[in-house]
């Protein structure tokens, strides 16, 4: 069965996931916006051994600490949607108007499209871009064991916000319509910020998604 951690990092406390086996203990590291060190103490202390970085977008507290985390442990950053690149060189820019240090910008060693796969071990996740909080926003869904990571897509009770650069609030409510919705009602998902939910339960109860 797959199992998910999840380390909140930046003051942003953004939910930097561990997705990994219980018994082999491989995984992969989604979103590593920052606090690296905590990061790598967590996967050493739990016995994870990390196969690679995973984006869902471009934001300074997603994709911060990508760079130095590939540089520590030698694994590949894939994702998110080469539509966010873009973003992630800017990220040094804005790490100053946040006041975030040790931040990099990060070049992915592949980008993600629509349609594609990515896997560990034997757990495998489609990929579905879904533009709208981050034009290059990905999400990553697991079929058989009905879950998904969902980013800043949407939250539990909320969504994505759309007023920075490259955010666009129509694009959202269909990239929610159109490729989280049909995921399933019973599917359940982890987010970028927050408490997870399901699916099924945002759609009856979620104020932003009336109407969808």
């Amino acid at each position: 069965m797959l199992q998910a951690g999840i380390i909140p990092v930046t003051p942003f406390e953004q939910n930097c996931t561990i997705l990994f086996d219980p018994e082999t203990k491989e995984g992969v590291v989604v979103d590593p916006g920052g606090d690296v060190d905590v990061i790598l103490q967590t996967v050493r202390e739990n016995g994870i051994v990390l196969k690679a970085i995973w984006l869902t977008h471009g934001h300074i507290d997603h994709a911060g600490g990508a760079d130095e985390l590939r540089e520590a442990l030698g694994l590949e950053v894939i994702g998110p949607h080469e539509d966010d690149r873009p973003l992630l060189q800017d990220i040094e820019a804005k790490s100053k108007m946040f006041n975030i240090e040790g931040v990099r910008n990060v070049l992915p060693d592949r980008f993600l499209k629509d349609g594609d796969k990515v896997s560990f071990g034997e757990h495998e996740f489609e990929v579905f871009h879904c533009p709208g909080h981050a034009p290059g926003h990905v999400i990553y869904f697991n079929r058989k064991q009905k879950f998904a990571h969902v980013g800043d897509v949407l939250f539990h009770g909320s969504i994505g916000r759309t007023d920075l650069p490259g955010g666009n609030h129509q694009q959202l409510l269909d990239s929610i319509r159109d490729k989280v919705f049909p995921l399933g009602d019973d599917v359940g998902f982890i987010c970028g910020h927050g408490p997870g939910g399901q699916i099924g339960e945002e759609r009856r109860t979620n104020p932003f998604l009336r109407g969808l």
